[in-house]
């Protein structure tokens, strides 16, 4: 069928292959390095007590078959090693069969991680990457040209995940609609990055003009992804600017840079082939039946997305093959903390010598400058901030952080950028404060060095101590 394949895409198939492969190495070491102290036997979560509660259709999982933190590490360290073999190019030297069966290893395995990774992984990013790590597998290699209709699938999630998050914004929060949410965001947002303070300073009319672009990204652009060429590859190209002007103003994980790397995959770059061999019968076979089975199951993702009671980030089947995306539609006005301490003293008294702990990435010390980890996730820090919102979204987690924190549980303290206590003087009490926090202006810049200015609210947790009953073998 000479319909079938594109040859013009060969160099986009290659960017946008290898660009992905990054990705899954993030999420690979992110897991790796993460899971001990958020799932593991011993987490604040466990994944044993998950998969003895959710059955396997729910949630499909080789974890289900077996689980040990040992073979949750080598199921974590095996995807980073066949993603660094995918960046490095293995898929192009295999046949085509062993290209497909490859790129459905690191799926597989992040979809075993995502389906046990309870509030941990509830992130739409987490979604993304495997909607767009399976349909990956299916565009082949050197062997045959891109199939049409995997690059138009490729499209089709880029659409959806730009113009949801447009949707869910004209519907949600009124600022969107007035132009005045970016006088509140680059505050109040998860987690700022290094920039995001002098984003925040910028003028108002700047502000407004960020919207309106943000608008036209959104609900207008995406269409032009489907028009012919040149014209898809100027709104993909736009979408990559725009996604990169976010990577400025804050750690969004890796949700900006898998938009990216769709993106890539729309551009039709100059290094096409004007011939190709032709795409085997069962190779078209196979991406037929996947491209019939994921626009079968788009539809409850269009019925959501054009519905007024529209959801974000939101799976419809347990593989996570086509799913529905948002971001932000509400933008909180106030940026509140959760600060954690704790103290060696005999009794919690109020002039007690209380010691806060640091995290990596969300802000504490109003001094300490906030630093760039996106791509990389850190999982605990976003919590954090989902715990600032409401105690609600803390309540499965937040008692087992502060029970290792009383027992200096050494993988727990590895997700901190500090502890205040040594190895073998763990604190007898534990606390957590709810801080308004606000960005200092230029004065207060310079004259304090803190770029952020802190009020104490409320008690969020009252002084807790390690009973014996809750003291683990």
């Amino acid at each position: 069928m000479d319909w079938f394949t594109a040859p013009g895409y060969w160099l986009s198939r290659l960017v946008f292959q290898r660009a992905l492969a990054g990705v899954y190495l993030i999420a690979f070491l992110a897991a790796a390095l993460q899971f001990r102290a958020l799932l593991g036997e011993r987490g604040i979560l466990p994944i044993p007590r998950f998969v003895g509660r959710v059955p396997f259709r729910r949630a499909p999982s080789l974890f289900h078959l077996h689980y040990s933190d040992r073979f949750f590490a080598a199921c974590a360290w095996a995807g980073c090693v066949v993603s660094a073999a995918l960046l490095a190019g293995l898929d192009s030297r295999l046949p085509l069969w062993a290209a497909t069966a490859l790129w459905l290893i690191p799926w597989a395995l992040y979809l075993s991680i995502v389906n046990v990774g309870q509030t941990w992984y509830a992130f739409g990013w987490e979604s993304l990457l495997l909607e767009t790590g399976f349909l990956a597998a299916f565009l082949g290699n050197d062997e045959v040209a891109p199939p049409v209709v995997v690059l138009f699938l490729l499209r089709w999630i880029l659409f959806r995940v730009e113009f949801g998050a447009g949707l869910i914004k004209m519907r949600g929060d009124a600022c969107w609609r007035k132009l005045t949410c970016l006088h509140y965001h680059h505050e109040t947002q998860p987690m700022p990055g290094p920039l995001s303070w002098f984003f925040h300073h910028l003028p108002g009319p700047v502000h407004r003009a960020e919207v309106a672009a943000n608008h036209l990204t959104q609900l207008v652009v995406p269409v032009l992804l489907f028009a012919p060429q040149p014209i898809a590859t100027a709104a993909a190209s736009l979408m990559i600017l725009t996604q990169l002007w976010l990577v400025l103003s804050g750690n969004f994980s890796w949700l900006n840079w898998i938009t990216i790397v769709l993106a890539l995959s729309a551009l039709r770059l100059p290094a096409g082939r004007a011939s190709a061999p032709g795409a085997p019968l069962w190779y078209e076979i196979v991406v037929l039946a996947v491209a019939a089975l994921l626009l079968f199951l788009s539809y409850r993702p269009v019925v959501n997305m054009v519905s007024r009671r529209q959801v974000m980030n939101r799976s419809f089947d347990p593989l996570h093959l086509v799913n529905t995306y948002g971001a932000f539609g509400s933008v909180s006005r106030v940026r509140y903390e959760v600060v954690v301490e704790g103290t060696l003293a005999e009794a919690p008294r109020e002039d007690a010598e209380w010691r806060e702990y640091e995290f990596k990435g969300k802000p504490g010390d109003p001094r300490h400058w906030p630093r760039q980890f996106a791509p990389y996730h850190l999982r605990l820090d976003w919590l954090m901030w989902f715990a600032a919102l409401s105690p609600a979204y803390a309540g499965e987690w937040f008692g087992g952080l502060v029970e290792r924190l009383l027992e200096n549980d050494r993988d727990t303290l590895r997700l901190l950028r500090r502890s205040p206590f040594p190895p073998d003087r763990p604190p007898r009490f534990v606390r957590a404060r709810l801080f308004r926090y606000r960005y200092t202006g230029w004065r207060e810049l310079r004259e304090t060095g803190a770029c952020w200015k802190r009020t104490y609210v409320r008690e969020f947790m009252p002084p807790t101590r390690l009973t014996k009953a809750a003291q683990r073998p």
